[in-house]
């Protein structure tokens, strides 16, 4: 197990020495993805870059509890308790029941996980499925006096509870400020402050969804709900919890405020968050028009992007910026991306073909030692790409046979490429399983070797410049005729 990993607390703001509460157990919770409509890139960057720390940390020997869950009620449109509940207003529109909405999401979410190849978590909790957690939680907080009720609605306290506690502490905004720049109340707002919110919402009586409490028919507020289900799952104190950048101000923050008003202390040990997507500079977002959905990536079928790019050359995209980096979409990327992803990809191919001597001229031992420090550093995943293209180099000089590698090191390489490439990044070769390929290559492959000992070189050279064309680059050897990409 690994002692000097170091990760960024968004609480400290600084990088700390990584101590799990349990060792070797952690508890990780990720708020996952409120599912009312498809899943957009921003999303699919934060659940990219929590399942790498996954792998990461499961690959140094840590078991992990890793819990992520669907939002599935109390989301309503306005940041002040105030507007439509999301799931009720997307079933008016299409016509269904809220959970008919959820459902179709929810899949729809877990088909573009998969598609990225990420590891499901340990527990997928539902917001519905713990209601009776969150109205326990709520009572508790009532009980300990920083929250109060109003006609059926529960709201918290928050200058009550900011007397004892720092509300601000994740963010490190000054109260008085955020005060001052918060709207008169209103005379039909019934909070007593400014920033009070809801824990839970007086439902009107055409409300969809809606439950039995203490204080008559409601439903929960948005922030309650990732409360209750991390300390039912992980315990009133737990090693990390991350998400979206976005979440920090409002949601984090509240969470916090919650959980000291209910426990009497923080919920989680390292709050982590991954940064913003932009296109071209500009923030990512559907007003702005150069938002993405991943199937419009992948497809191309969007007036920003020249063509469709695949799952995986996306995914190596991401994982090439820092997780707490601002990561720019562009169409040049891509394409250096896709470039670099096959040329991870073709050296692993030649792995297998490799050669080994009985003297070698290279040391692997290094590149692991590289890859792990970059790792330990707060996950530096674009430090790790560095190092495996550098074995891809190795790779690529042995095959050409300008470099000698011992039995032992070869060993070594390939076990680094897949620890990383595989089981890490938890990237796949997209061409791996085309066998119909494989086959229609090696029936060519034949063809020129036919050609070229009935000494038709004509037809030979055609073979192999039609093949180089197209991307597949030949290599003749005593050994036989191999092919990769170019």
């Amino acid at each position: 197990m690994k002692q000097d990993l170091q990760l960024y607390n968004t609480i400290t703001r600084k990088k700390e020495l990584f101590k799990p509460l349990n060792a070797p157990h952690v508890g990780m919770y990720v708020c996952g993805p409120t599912v009312y409509s498809d899943v957009h890139l921003g999303n699919c960057r934060t659940f990219i870059s929590f399942d790498l720390i996954f792998r990461y940390l499961k690959y140094s020997g840590y078991k992990v509890r890793y819990v992520r869950n669907i939002t599935d009620a109390g989301h309503l449109e306005g940041d002040r308790d105030e507007g439509d509940d999301k799931f009720a207003k997307r079933a008016k529109l299409e016509q269904l029941e809220p959970m008919e909405i959820v459902q179709k999401y929810t899949l729809g979410f877990h088909d573009v996980m998969r598609v990225f190849n990420t590891l499901p978590p340990s527990i997928e909790p539902t917001a519905t499925g713990h209601v009776i957690e969150q109205i326990e939680m709520i009572k508790k907080i009532i009980d300990n006096g920083y929250a109060y009720e109003v006609d059926g609605t529960i709201y918290f306290d928050v200058e009550k509870y900011s007397q004892k506690y720092n509300y601000t502490i994740l963010t490190n905004r000054n109260l008085e400020d955020m005060l001052a720049n918060t709207r008169e109340l209103g005379g039909q707002d019934d909070k007593h402050g400014r920033l009070d919110f809801a824990l839970w919402i007086k439902a009107k009586p055409e409300t969809l969804m809606q439950w039995t409490s203490p204080w008559g028919m409601g439903f929960p507020g948005w922030h309650i709900e990732c409360s209750a289900m991390s300390a039912k799952y992980l315990g009133q104190e737990f090693d990390i919890h991350g998400g979206g950048m976005d979440l920090a101000a409002t949601h984090h923050t509240n969470e916090i405020a919650q959980s000291e008003a209910c426990s009497h202390h923080q919920p989680a040990k390292y709050w982590m968050h991954t940064n913003m997507l932009t296109v071209n500079g500009t923030r990512m977002s559907k007003s702005a028009g150069n938002g993405f959905l991943p199937g419009e990536l992948f497809t191309g079928n969007h007036p920003l992007l020249r063509k469709g790019y695949s799952p995986m050359t996306v995914k190596f995209f991401m994982l090439q910026a820092h997780y707490r980096s601002t990561l720019d979409f562009s169409n040049d990327a891509l394409d250096a991306s896709e470039k670099g992803f096959r040329r991870l990809m073709n050296a692993v191919s030649l792995l297998p073909k490799l050669v080994a001597s009985e003297k070698g001229e290279v040391e692997i031992d290094p590149l692991r030692v590289n890859c792990e420090n970059a790792m330990n550093d707060d996950f530096n995943s674009p430090v790790v790409i560095a190092e495996l293209f550098e074995a891809a180099r190795i790779v690529n000089t042995v095959y050409d046979g300008t470099l000698k590698i011992s039995t032992a090191e070869l060993d070594k390489l390939r076990t680094l490429m897949h620890d990383f490439i595989f089981e890490v990044f938890g990237l796949k070769d997209e061409e791996t399983s085309n066998t119909e390929l494989n086959e229609v290559l090696d029936m060519v492959i034949a063809l020129r070797k036919d050609a070229k000992e009935n000494k038709d070189y004509a037809t030979s050279d055609m073979i192999r410049v039609g093949l180089q064309n197209i991307g597949i680059q030949l290599k003749d050897s005593k050994d036989g005729t191999t092919w990769s990409k170019s």
